[in-house]
């Protein structure tokens, strides 16, 4: 029994090392330790000094670059700055500002932070910090914003030119944590209909949305327009905790599966507090990852109306790795798909194409007509309570399809725009009438009923353009002033308040929104998804 024991040892033995050396020889013989040699080799053999770090991150993109589009890699300052918005918060004196011919014009300092604490005050600019010039030296946003951020309970010295006051002030500021929101507007856009916008799916998205739906639901709102217009994704967490506000207990929100990654599933718990109301949700070509999610899961569940144009097609799934520097790679790890099994992803042959996509959705005419757009049978699904078809295959399909108004744009407008001179000549009137307007206008709503831009400030937009370069063209110019009037008072709102009130005055121009307000009005609801069976 002793011997038989002792040989079973050794043959146990013998297996492991045998394993161990095959396991080596794989290594040896393996890729990766062919990359490694191979950097190696460059690094300490090559005639010239190399710039080792430069070597290995151009062989990671490059590695990536033959994956995906959304395989990317980030060095450590990308990772900061992609981090910041996502993370709900950064660090500095908080303020919103705008650079206004060659200086920092602060719009709004945050309430309660730093800056407002200590008494900067919206028109207020920014000349100095510590003993540096930042106004008329060009120097770029960028350089100017690590001036202004930095650890919480740092200090940082300014020194600021108010208008009326000789003087520069000096402000002594110390930075705290700033709050970044992802909701840009929440309002009562028409009775008993509430409106939000997602900008982004962040960290602290759900907390947001929860408090702006409480809010309105206090005002009586009954139905909701969640606009994802232009909302590019974030965190899948943050898209789940939103689709289950919608959503019933047990109700399949999205699952993800990977080639390494078995199927996960993620359902809503039943605890939304808007499950029952009618819900519009907006889409266009810009909508993307986290926006899809919620959008198809609200359409799979027939659980409200989608509204506008195709979405983005981004249906990917990244896991980030950390590396020891600080950089980061997001590596493809799954796919998601809908509740009915649609994976949205568009197709990725190459990055050229993929790049290309949305220039050939334009192209095509996709965005002027519904009737452009064609899906093979082999895309098509049915929705799990009214067995109404939608697609897979590149983005989520609305139900009621909104074509791009180009209505209101000519060349002029877009010249006025790109070249500066609508910013520029409305940081004039802002400057110039702060104190009056919010003197006369003691609300936003009586601002939004009562303000008009006037024919002298359209005379002084009309010249600061030719100032800047931007020839005057009385056709377009007229074809336009109905957009460039609502954008100037759009503007006024968002300096005299804040975004939320910006976003009550230009959405009056946007034809989404215009067809969900429509499409509300119409006693039965369900007909209208029956009706885009």
């Amino acid at each position: 029994m002793k011997y038989t024991m002792y040989f079973a040892g050794l043959i146990a033995c013998f297996f492991s090392i045998v394993a161990a050396q095959a396991q080596e020889s794989k290594f040896l013989n393996s890729p990766a330790r062919k990359l490694q040699l191979a950097e190696f080799a460059i690094a300490n053999l090559y005639v010239d000094e190399v710039n080792e770090g430069k070597l290995v991150e151009e062989a990671i993109v490059k590695m990536l670059e033959q994956l995906d589009p959304h395989s990317t890699y980030s060095d450590p300052e990308e990772v900061k700055r992609m981090n910041e918005p996502l993370q709900g918060n950064f660090e500095g004196i908080g303020i919103q500002f705008n650079m206004a011919e060659d200086t920092l014009l602060v719009i709004q300092p945050v309430s309660g932070g730093p800056s407002e604490k200590v008494g900067i005050l919206a028109g207020d600019r920014i000349v100095m910090v510590e003993d540096t010039l930042i106004a008329g030296v060009k120097m770029s946003t960028e350089d100017i914003m690590r001036r202004l951020r930095g650890p919480k309970d740092s200090k940082v010295n300014l020194k600021i030119l108010r208008r009326g006051v000789k003087e520069l002030l000096p402000f002594t500021v110390k930075r705290d944590k700033i709050p970044v929101y992802s909701l840009d507007a929440s309002y009562m856009i028409k009775d008993k209909i509430g409106y939000i916008r997602i900008n982004r799916f962040a960290a602290t998205t759900h907390e947001e949305f929860k408090k702006a739906l409480t809010g309105l639901q206090k005002k009586g709102m009954k139905d909701l327009i969640l606009d994802l217009q232009g909302n590019g994704g974030g965190y899948l967490n943050a898209a789940i905790d939103i689709a289950n506000e919608f959503l019933g207990k047990k109700e399949l929100i999205v699952y993800t599966e990977g080639r390494r990654n078995p199927r996960s599933e993620f359902f809503a718990k039943g605890t939304g507090e808007f499950q029952n109301g009618r819900l519009m949700v907006l889409v266009d070509e810009f909508s993307a990852s986290a926006s899809e999610i919620v959008t198809g899961a609200v359409q799979d569940w027939d659980r409200g109306v989608v509204v506008g144009r195709r979405s983005f097609g981004k249906g990917l799934v990244q896991r980030p790795i950390d590396l020891p520097d600080g950089s980061m790679i997001r590596l493809t790890v799954a796919r998601y798909y809908t509740p009915a099994g649609r994976c949205i992803q568009k197709p990725y042959e190459s990055i050229e194409k993929y790049n290309e996509y949305l220039i050939d959705r334009y192209n095509k005419g996709e965005m002027m007509s519904e009737d452009s757009i064609h899906f093979p049978d082999s895309l098509k699904f049915k929705t799990h309570r009214l067995a109404r078809t939608v697609y897979g295959g590149g983005g989520i399909m609305p139900d009621y399809f909104v074509p791009i108004d180009t209505t209101l744009y000519t060349k002029y407008h877009r010249q006025l725009r790109d070249k500066g001179a609508l910013m520029k000549a409305h940081f004039h009137f802002i400057d110039a009438h702060r104190k009056e307007w919010l003197g006369k206008y003691k609300t936003f709503n009586e601002f939004y009923k009562r303000f008009e831009v006037t024919p002298d400030m359209l005379a002084q937009l009309v010249a600061t353009g030719k100032e800047m370069g931007v020839e005057y063209n009385e056709e377009e110019y007229q074809k336009a002033l109905p957009l460039l009037r609502l954008q100037m008072k759009a503007l006024i709102a968002r300096d005299l308040w804040d975004m939320n009130e910006y976003y009550h005055v230009i959405n009056d121009a946007n034809e989404s929104i215009r067809k969900a307000l429509e499409l509300l009005e119409q006693p039965d609801f369900e007909g209208l998804l029956l009706k885009k069976r």
